[in-house]
């Protein structure tokens, strides 16, 4: 089922697996009206009526968690999520923010975000997740690497995956050729690698890499992925090499850039991107291009090499 996004990436794609007595459910969507009223119909038609009997979060960002705790408040629905997801998913439900806080700010201005820019958004209410995230109640069943589980008339094994989301579920069917991707497996988009102001020095390109070559090991062409956005898809080795090999030459084109001369992170966007950024997609890309310097970083292919008006410079 497809359920829509106010946003550029204007859907998110969630499954229903028939239990008999019930359904289970992998992501739910925003928790907005939209949502809201496509559920009920989803529930009224395709779904016959049946109750939601468990919810599975592949990770904890707001599109794929959104309603969770709605169907646990309205059907009694056990969640099923990796501990890690719920802590993250919980913390930022309950971290109501006015004006970013002081570290984002900063963050922000470190990455060499443009002074007017950060000006107004130093005014602006942040994103919340309160915004289109049901509260979650107390309780949850916890997922973890390598656990086989049973749930839509097959067994499955647990992959996680890191970068995107740290612990996203993957859900590998040990019984015919179903994968559930979520995020951590799309077919034509790469998901956002990002940095924020709560672990500036963390490594998720690291860690997403990682994670396409574990899960490398396991792929055959003939496994069917159902992803969190865009189209069902075969010919996931392939697909796994793409996504390793994007970024290496996105990283390859970062140092060569820095060999010519210092730059902010922001002012990477051109090398990383190769297409205008606009003010919607601005944050998303300031975090992703963090995340490539310190990638860059981490392997001893780029430093600090000075600051300008509060911005650090990153040189070869």
């Amino acid at each position: 089922m497809r359920l829509p996004l106010p946003m550029a990436l204007d859907h998110v794609n969630v499954y229903a697996l028939d239990e008999g007595d019930g359904w289970t459910l992998v992501d739910t969507g925003f928790d907005t009206p939209a949502s809201r009223d496509a559920w009920g119909a989803l529930l009224a038609g395709p779904l016959g009526g049946g109750p939601i009997r468990r919810v599975i979060g592949t990770h904890h960002h707001p599109d794929h968690i959104g309603l969770a705790g709605w169907f646990m408040a309205r059907d009694e629905a056990e969640l099923l999520i990796s501990r890690t997801a719920w802590l993250m998913a919980r913390m930022l439900v309950l971290d109501r923010q006015d004006v970013p806080a002081p570290e984002t700010l900063t963050f922000w201005r470190r990455a060499g975000m443009p002074e007017d820019l950060l000006a107004r958004r130093a005014g602006q209410k942040p994103f919340n997740f309160a915004d289109v995230v049901h509260p979650l109640p107390l309780g949850f069943t916890r997922l973890a690497e390598g656990q086989d589980i049973g749930f839509g008339g097959r067994r499955w094994r647990i992959a996680m995956g890191h970068g995107h989301a740290p612990c996203h579920a993957t859900f590998w069917s040990l019984d015919d050729d179903l994968v559930i991707g979520g995020d951590q497996l799309l077919p034509s988009i790469s998901p956002n690698l990002g940095v924020y102001a709560t672990e500036p020095q963390a490594d998720p390109v690291g860690e997403w890499l990682d994670s396409c070559t574990q899960m490398a090991g396991l792929a055959r062409p003939g496994h069917l992925v159902l992803p969190g956005h865009k189209l069902p898809f075969t010919g996931l080795p392939t697909r796994l090499e793409q996504l390793i090999d994007n970024h290496h030459t996105a990283l390859e084109r970062l140092a060569a850039a820095l060999r010519d001369g210092p730059r902010t992170a922001v002012g990477c966007f051109d090398i990383l991107f190769r297409r205008r950024i606009g003010e919607s997609e601005f944050n998303l890309a300031l975090v992703e291009a963090m995340a490539h310097m310190n990638h860059l970083r981490h392997r001893g292919l780029a430093r600090v090499a000075g600051y300008r008006n509060g911005a650090v410079l990153w040189g070869a």
